[in-house]
């Protein structure tokens, strides 16, 4: 512990290695003098001698940035972006992060687009649906035909064959006939493009309607829920029951009917247009044929098809199999015509 203090003047010098705590760290410049060269010791230290520097210090006169020496290489970890690096991988990555970014930002624009697209075209059939229906007067309980302005409706639209009311639902149109079965698919009243085009006849049917064994009129499902979602929809049973009445009215005749059977398909079943039979019973047989497939149906529905003599069907997409999957509601007479 004694070499932990200053020791007495006088005292005698220890004996052995002594290391002087007012020298400078590093120790007696002496003692690393070399042996033979009794001079080093006075000659100063050279730091060069002892350190080399990775870059060079600035030459005098010259710019004070550094200089890089011919075998210095960037090695700046924090350089992400590679933007410092003369790398190329690194310059390579940062072109195709920009090109990744800048497309995922054009991907979120287009479908933010097509989904501003899609709602206004909806909106656009709501507002058709909703101008037309302005042509038919309706019962609030459904009791009644509906009252329709045959003249205001042919001056929009000449191929007008008839009008479809389901009481208590959103299905309230008129029904076009076209010369096939496409010109209405996308194509509104008034001849332009529209979402959900009309609700139109079979063009192979006899005009107005229900004049064959089987008419057929199609209507949109659409995925916001307009136009002929009420039938996909009475696949349960519930709502099968809770319709009662579906009026088809022409310009001469009132038709009011009721629903016999719901079943599903596919929109390659050449079955469902058959529109005309050999005899009544091949009609009947046809329709005993479908109650075995229904997925909702009447509860008397057998006897209901004993007696039919001429059916309406309305038909519309589902999408249990994608588009392809077709829904059917086949209709018959509550007891003759008006």
């Amino acid at each position: 512990m004694a070499s932990h203090f200053k020791q007495p003047e006088g005292a005698a010098r220890p004996t052995g290695r002594h290391v002087d705590l007012h020298t400078p760290r590093g120790g007696d410049e002496s003692y690393h003098a070399p042996a033979g060269n009794p001079h080093a010791a006075d000659t100063p230290r050279s730091s060069a001698a002892h350190f080399i520097p990775v870059v060079s210090e600035p030459e005098r006169g010259g710019s004070n940035r550094r200089r890089r020496e011919s075998h210095f290489r960037e090695t700046d970890p924090y350089d992400l972006s590679g933007r410092r690096s003369r790398d190329p991988r690194k310059r390579a990555g940062r072109v195709v992060s920009v090109l990744l970014f800048v497309i995922g930002i054009a991907l979120i624009a287009t479908a933010a687009g097509m989904w501003l697209y899609n709602q206004w075209q909806y909106s656009e059939q709501d507002r058709i649906n909703e101008e037309l229906a302005t042509f038919a007067d309706v019962s609030d309980n459904g009791t009644t035909p509906p009252q329709v302005d045959w003249a205001s409706l042919r001056a929009v639209n000449d191929e007008v064959v008839g009008w479809l009311q389901i009481p208590g639902t959103a299905v309230n149109f008129p029904v076009y006939q076209g010369p096939d079965n496409d010109k209405y698919l996308h194509t509104s009243a008034e001849g332009e493009y529209s979402l959900g085009g009309q609700v139109f006849m079979d063009y192979a049917n006899t005009a107005p309607g229900m004049v064959d064994a089987q008419t057929i009129i199609y209507g949109h499902h659409l995925r916001n829920g307009a136009m002929f979602k009420p039938i996909s929809d009475m696949a349960n049973q519930e709502m099968f029951d809770s319709v009662s009445t579906v009026w088809y009215v022409t310009e001469d005749t009132t038709y009011e009917l009721e629903p016999l059977l719901l079943y599903e398909t596919d929109a390659n079943d050449a079955n469902v247009r058959t529109f005309t039979f050999g005899s009544e019973d091949e009609l009947r047989a046809y329709l005993t044929g479908l109650l075995d497939v229904a997925v909702t149906k009447r509860a008397d529905a057998a006897e209901k098809v004993a007696a039919a003599t001429n059916v309406l069907t309305l038909c519309t997409c589902n999408y249990e199999n994608g588009d392809s999957g077709r829904t059917l509601l086949v209709c018959v007479p509550k007891g003759g015509t008006e």
